[in-house]
């Protein structure tokens, strides 16, 4: 499902994110991506979604070469792709499943079919109570859950998660995780990265990286 082979990504002379880094995540897997903030894991998983393409070295993702993708095959690699990157911020104007219904509003669903699915995304992370709710009326974890209803509406095969516990309290946390589990559950690869030590300890399979490079990649697909 996606594979890095020999992957570096330089920015600059002296802005070196990853080097050398080589790793494999098989159909269905849950992974998660731990080290220090400047480690690389949020690049990473921007050339997973071809935000950022690789200096050198090969990224493969669901049978796409993501540096030789062209700019028109972006939109459809990301159909099968939830996005929950740090930076995506709910639209505080719009109630939460307006917020929701966005991706499929974007792909051309109809108004109808865009309600009932990010209605049923929403009952997915608890939230269908809420749907009218305006983004500011939820707490932290609450929000965090809706942009992972908004990731997961357009039923993708593949959910990137950057820090998504990030600024909780360990309830809110734990509550993210298990939806997120519950989806690797239901046969999406997933990838997160995470500072949670708590989290990682329990993961079944952990990459650990340091200064852009690889030091640990647990049992399941590593090279």
């Amino acid at each position: 499902m996606i594979e890095f082979q020999s992957v570096s990504k330089k920015y600059s002379a002296d802005a070196l994110a990853l080097r050398d880094v080589s790793f494999s995540i098989a159909k269905g897997e849950l992974v998660y991506l731990a080290g220090p903030s400047g480690a690389g894991k949020s690049t990473l998983l921007k050339m997973i979604a071809a935000v950022e393409r690789p200096t050198s070295g090969r990224v493969i993702v669901s049978g796409h070469d993501i540096g030789k993708l062209k700019k028109a095959g972006v939109p459809f690699l990301r159909r099968n792709l939830g996005l929950i990157f740090q930076q995506q911020r709910l639209l505080n104007d719009r109630t939460i499943l307006a917020n929701t219904m966005l991706p499929l509003i974007v792909t051309g669903a109809s108004s109808s079919q865009a309600e009932q699915r990010a209605r049923a995304a929403l009952d997915k992370v608890g939230l269908l109570d809420r749907a009218k709710a305006m983004p500011l009326e939820l707490s932290g974890g609450e929000q965090q859950r809706v942009a992972i209803a908004r990731a997961i509406v357009n039923r993708p095969q593949i959910i990137l998660a950057d820090e998504p516990t990030a600024n909780l309290d360990r309830a809110a946390a734990d509550r993210v995780i298990d939806a997120l589990h519950a989806f690797h559950s239901a046969g999406v690869t997933c990838v997160i990265s995470s500072h949670d030590e708590q989290i990682l300890d329990a993961a079944a399979r952990v990459i650990r990286l340091e200064h852009g490079e690889l030091v640990e990649a647990s049992a399941g697909g590593a090279s």
